[in-house]
């Protein structure tokens, strides 16, 4: 799975402070999910036109190791990922929201939106979230993946503990 970030994993505000620095908004669902995709044994990366230090804080808080950004080429950097990781496209998913995203979106097995992306993407993707950018769009996107690999039910049982019912419908403790 490979996501844009400015737009996707954000909502596309970048704060700039006085002293140069910036600033981003990331959701803690994607976040979650992104943890989750990759305990279930999903490869997650992000791939971003843009230089940017709280994205390299993000990707290393959630463990992605795979994040390009900088990226001239987004197209380029794409298939030198499916190389380096053995895949065909058929089995990527990339989310993104712009114009940029589309070389890319073109190639996935499975094209994906936010809600706010721009209306020439969310034309030709295969799935448009119902969540905008920044707002848990990747997440949503993470679980129907999951949920279509059969792996989010067991996912939420561990969270659960599930514990057997008794017979008049109660829990037992």
């Amino acid at each position: 799975m490979l996501f844009d970030v400015d737009g996707v994993l954000t909502d596309g505000k970048i704060l700039l402070h006085a002293d140069g620095a910036e600033s981003k908004q990331f959701d803690i669902k994607d976040g979650t999910g992104i943890v989750l995709a990759q305990r279930a044994g999903l490869t997650v990366g992000f791939l971003s036109a843009r230089m940017s230090a709280p994205t390299a804080r993000r990707a290393a808080q959630l463990g992605v190791t795979l994040l390009h950004q900088g990226v001239a080429n987004k197209l380029e950097t794409y298939e030198q990922i499916v190389d380096q990781l053995l895949v065909n496209d058929d089995h990527v998913a990339y989310m993104g929201d712009d114009i940029v995203d589309l070389p890319v979106l073109a190639r996935a097995g499975l094209a994906a939106a936010p809600a706010d992306a721009a209306a020439d993407v969310t034309s030709r993707v295969h799935w448009v979230s119902l969540a905008r950018g920044g707002h848990g769009a990747a997440r949503e996107l993470i679980e129907v993946i999951l949920r279509a690999q059969e792996k989010w039910d067991p996912i939420v049982r561990e969270y659960l503990k599930e514990t057997p019912v008794a017979a008049g419908g109660e829990r037992q403790s």
